[in-house]
């Protein structure tokens, strides 16, 4: 059966063109993993053709990532991420001539592990996020700033009545 099913091939064009940069993210991680996984058996079976296609569509993926990066904003995690998903494409590039399934499980627990990792920062974000729109929401705002932005120590005390000792001498 070459042809999917047409339901099937719209539900997943939908839930791609519906989905947040984060979900997308993963999603491309799932795709190289499971490449990867095809890549593998394909060299299991002596499936030169299937191997490279494989491969191939993993390095897309790593590209991909490479060209995403926001190296100004990145700072020092993004430079360290472009080298990783260099070293990981490179080693895709020796595994399509040596067919070295050894490499490919490096590569795939890379790849996991940084699935992993951003799945758990997306959550963390997720969470601060509704944090946030907590306070943002709250009818006292936030007992701290008042406004955005933080205020200083100096500033929080002018803005707001201290409550608490006032024998400040003690704390010197």
């Amino acid at each position: 059966m070459s042809s999917a099913n047409p339901y099937l091939k719209q539900y997943k064009k939908t839930q791609i063109e519906t989905a947040t940069p984060e979900q997308i993210l993963i999603m491309l991680y799932d795709g190289a993993i499971q490449f990867l996984n095809k890549a593998r058996i394909a060299i299991e079976e002596n499936d030169g053709e299937g191997c490279q296609k494989n491969l191939f569509s993993c390095e897309k993926i790593l590209i991909e990532f490479m060209n995403t990066l926001d190296m100004e904003k990145g700072g020092e995690l993004a430079q360290n991420l472009l080298a990783l998903y260099k070293y990981l494409y490179n080693v895709l590039i020796k595994v399509n001539i040596s067919k070295d399934i050894n490499k490919v499980d490096e590569v795939l627990k890379h790849l996991k592990s940084l699935r992993e990792t951003w799945q758990q920062a997306i959550v963390i974000a997720n969470a601060e996020k509704e944090v946030n729109m907590l306070d943002d929401n709250s009818p006292h705002g936030d007992a701290y700033t008042g406004q955005k932005g933080l205020l200083s120590s100096d500033e929080y005390e002018d803005k707001y009545e201290y409550v608490g000792d006032d024998d400040d001498e003690d704390d010197e």
